[in-house]
């Protein structure tokens, strides 16, 4: 069951890849390669659970934090082509 789950996120993860690629706008390329960097935290689990390895896990989360984290900066860079507050003009 957990290979089946694996192969149907891979299959998703490539989907996702392929709208960062041919993503029409900006907006859209960002939020395809965030969803593609969520796809790889569930491929991470599944691996830990096909593996019996629960320590993955840990690495998921982390990977969950720089994920949402470099999908903000990068929106905000986007937005403001600066990383200093939005304030400051």
């Amino acid at each position: 069951m957990f290979a089946m789950t694996a192969a149907a996120i891979l299959f998703t993860l490539t989907l996702a890849l392929a709208r960062a690629v041919l993503g029409p706008t900006t907006y859209d390329r960002i939020l395809a390669v965030n969803m593609a960097g969520t796809k790889t935290v569930l491929l991470i689990a599944v691996a830990g659970f096909l593996t019996n390895r629960p320590d993955f896990l840990d690495l998921a989360l982390l990977y969950v934090l720089l994920n949402f984290i470099t999908t903000l900066a990068v929106l905000k860079y986007v937005a403001y082509k600066d990383f200093s507050t939005a304030d400051q003009q």
